[in-house]
């Protein structure tokens, strides 16, 4: 495994995220995929031996439970001075007024009731789970830096916005000193390339992590065209995002070629497509299977050529944002 800073913060991350939205209690109703302790704890200690140790969770993944998993994870397979930890807050936990949303409120009791779920003092980085456009930005950013300040946060972080709502939050933050965001959580893959046109030289200019959720686009830049899983044809989110366009099937085409040519799985092209652009420190890796890690570990060692990368790039169509 590699390891690089995350964006041109002081923090080393791995090069590879372990996502943990699949891990988790399925009776919430969150995911009918979720993987309860007992079969997600594999996908730990296997991550834990690749060197995996940027693990992402969010305390709406599960209604919770998927941090609790996380925290007795990190326990049990590693020790909380190994793990960079990273959570998110945004989305409802109940129906009260600090239940969601980025009001100074939720933001406060949030933050304590996700510390509580993972069994630590602090999470290495906090990200906003989306852009709260009922809340003025100031009281959003000055509430993030007490946390920070409080000791309850290392890092604060922001996910899947348009590239102007986080230029005005980084201006709100610049302008009372109060602390910035160092990595940037969006969608970002073959299939999926908008944040480009905006999104990252933003980043690139403020010194801003990309760590991309989705970088195999819900599975289906990791199999050929006409083959899929249980999963994949029953994903409301990615069936919403992805519709076997000409332009979709073109580029899955180009990575089924290559995988061929190098003789290596269609996951770890792709990966190592995302892993290319200089402005991604991390791309997420969500696992049920024991090669989803594997593939992501190999994919930091490939160099793609220019023709390939020109051969994965070229059948890529405009589309309209989406995930926020």
């Amino acid at each position: 495994m590699e390891y690089t800073r995350l964006g041109k913060s002081g923090i080393k991350i791995s090069r590879v995220a372990l996502g943990c939205m699949s891990f988790g209690d399925r009776s919430t109703g969150f995911s009918e995929w979720a993987l309860g302790e007992e079969d997600a704890a594999p996908f730990f200690r296997q991550a834990v031996e690749l060197g995996i140790t940027f693990w992402d969770t969010a305390n709406v993944y599960s209604n919770g439970t998927s941090e609790e998993i996380v925290g007795r994870a990190i326990t049990k397979f590693s020790s909380r001075e190994q793990i960079v930890l990273a959570s998110k807050v945004f989305f409802p936990m109940h129906d009260g007024p600090g239940g969601g949303g980025l009001s100074r409120k939720a933001i406060l009791e949030q933050v304590d009731a996700s510390l509580s779920r993972l069994g630590t003092d602090y999470v290495d980085l906090l990200q906003i789970h989306r852009f709260d456009p009922e809340t003025p930005v100031e009281e959003t950013m000055e509430a993030l830096h007490d946390v920070v300040k409080a000791g309850k946060a290392r890092y604060l972080g922001a996910s899947a916005m348009h590239a102007w709502q986080f230029a005005k939050m980084q201006h709100t933050a610049q302008l009372h000193d109060w602390t910035r965001f160092v990595a940037m959580q969006d969608q970002y893959s073959l299939l999926y390339r908008e944040e480009e046109r905006e999104m990252f030289g933003l980043l690139a200019d403020h010194g801003v992590g990309s760590i991309p959720y989705s970088p195999l686009a819900k599975g289906r830049l990791a199999r050929p065209i006409g083959e899929s899983t249980k999963r994949s044809s029953n994903d409301p989110v990615g069936n919403a995002h992805f519709s076997n366009t000409d332009s979709e099937k073109a580029v899955v085409d180009a990575v089924a070629r290559i995988a061929e040519t190098r003789g290596i799985p269609m996951a770890q092209v792709a990966l190592a497509w995302v892993l290319s652009n200089p402005v991604v420190s991390a791309p997420i890796v969500g696992a049920t299977k024991e090669d989803h890690l594997a593939d992501a570990a190999a994919a930091v060692d490939i160099t793609l050529t220019a023709d390939e990368i020109t051969s994965l790039e070229e059948n890529y169509a405009t589309r309209l944002p989406v995930g926020y």
